[in-house]
């Protein structure tokens, strides 16, 4: 059993146990005994320790913890409003007890505001916990173009599109599909959409050209999340929408780069083989052995037309996944929102418009305006902000 599973396992005995017993008990000291052991146990490793929870998931700094999978505590702290815990170096064990004691009075009183992250009151120093996505005090500014999530302070995804980065080297390169690192970052994205307990979208600027496949896949996991949430799907389907996002692009890891990054028009040639990366991100993935059928799908199906264009051309007419539908519609919002060498960026009223319009031919027309619906829910909300 690892240091955070013995934590946590230690920390829900605590709370347990303290829901029967009275102060001063002697059951109830050893069990804040045993959990507050655990804590500077792992403390001596990691200071400061940060923890967060996603219904049934478990995340330690950034990372699932795959043990603790549908812990049902999990879910209780969510509900509770306890979405992240965080604890500074040094926490004696009469700030422990006081912050156990209030985690307590939020499980079973629900109080009231849990919209921030707070000192856990009177002794308990600087531990923190509430809803996921505040990290500061300090608001960020607005952006002036496209609808890009104001992050929580000291919030960045540098590190999320590092690991895009070195996994598509891994895939190119090894021919390893590194699925926990993928999985890694849909958390992490998730983690910065739920900010204030409303959803936000954590959009990436594209500075450099030569960015593009890394920002665009994860812009389009965001979007893909989002939309599968807007449209009632559960947190595992919508987590499964966000792999399948991340990896749809993948078959352009075996394009040349000079292909990939070319400022012009490309020729009938090169045409040919930037439109092999459906069937080459489909068979990397199936040759993953991962359970990736949907990933898989996705990358297949995401340039095919619901009137039956795009490609790869299908010798049979036949529907497409609705996952494929979903991330078809996020990857055209976000390619023509993205400025090119051949092309500058187009506003959001105008792709939302360019949507609408082929929506029933190029697009699944309840998809579509599932996608329209939540953009424009979106974007007046962060014009009001």
């Amino acid at each position: 059993m690892s240091d955070p599973v013995k934590f946590l396992h230690a920390f829900a005995q605590a709370l347990s146990t303290m829901t029967l017993y009275p102060d001063g008990h002697p059951a109830r000291g050893r069990v804040v005994d045993a959990a507050y052991e655990q804590l500077i146990s792992l403390q001596r490793d990691d200071p400061r320790l940060q923890f967060s929870f996603l219904g049934h998931e478990v995340i330690y700094g950034r990372v699932a913890v795959r043990e603790m999978k549908e812990w049902d505590w999990s879910a209780r702290l969510a509900n509770a409003g306890v979405q992240r815990l965080e604890f500074p170096e040094a926490v004696s064990r009469e700030e422990y007890e006081e912050f156990l004691d209030e985690i307590l009075a939020r499980l079973t009183l629900s109080a009231t505001d849990t919209t921030q992250m707070r000192p856990a009151g009177g002794k308990s120093g600087g531990i923190r916990f509430g809803a996921i996505g505040v990290r500061g005090e300090r608001p960020l500014p607005k952006p002036e173009s496209q609808p890009v999530a104001v992050l929580p302070a000291n919030f960045s995804l540098a590190e999320e599109a590092d690991t895009v980065r070195w996994m598509h080297q891994e895939v190119g390169g090894r021919g390893h599909l590194p699925l926990l690192e993928a999985e890694a970052i849909v958390r992490s994205l998730s983690i910065a959409m739920h900010g204030d307990n409303q959803l936000v979208m954590p959009l990436l600027q594209l500075r450099e050209f030569d960015e593009y496949t890394t920002t665009h896949s994860l812009n389009v996991s965001v979007l893909a999340m989002a939309l599968s949430e807007f449209l009632g799907s559960s947190g595992r389907e919508v987590r499964a929408m966000g792999v399948a996002g991340l990896l749809h692009d993948l078959g352009k890891v075996r394009i040349p780069k000079d292909i990939l990054v070319k400022p012009g028009k490309l020729s009938d040639e090169e045409r040919a083989i930037m439109q092999r990366h459906p069937a080459d991100g489909a068979r990397i993935i199936l040759e993953s052995e991962q359970k990736l059928d949907l990933a898989a799908a996705v990358a297949y199906e995401h340039h095919i037309m619901i009137d039956g264009g795009g490609y790869p051309r299908m010798h049979y007419r036949r529907d497409c996944h609705h996952g494929s539908k979903l991330v078809h519609v996020c990857d055209v919002y976000d390619a023509l929102r993205t400025r090119r060498p051949y092309r500058d960026a187009w506003e959001s009223e105008r792709v939302l418009g360019y949507i609408e319009e082929r929506a029933g031919t190029e697009f699944d027309g309840d998809v579509a305006r599932g996608f329209i619906g939540m953009m424009k829910t979106w974007e007046r909300r962060a014009a009001e902000e």
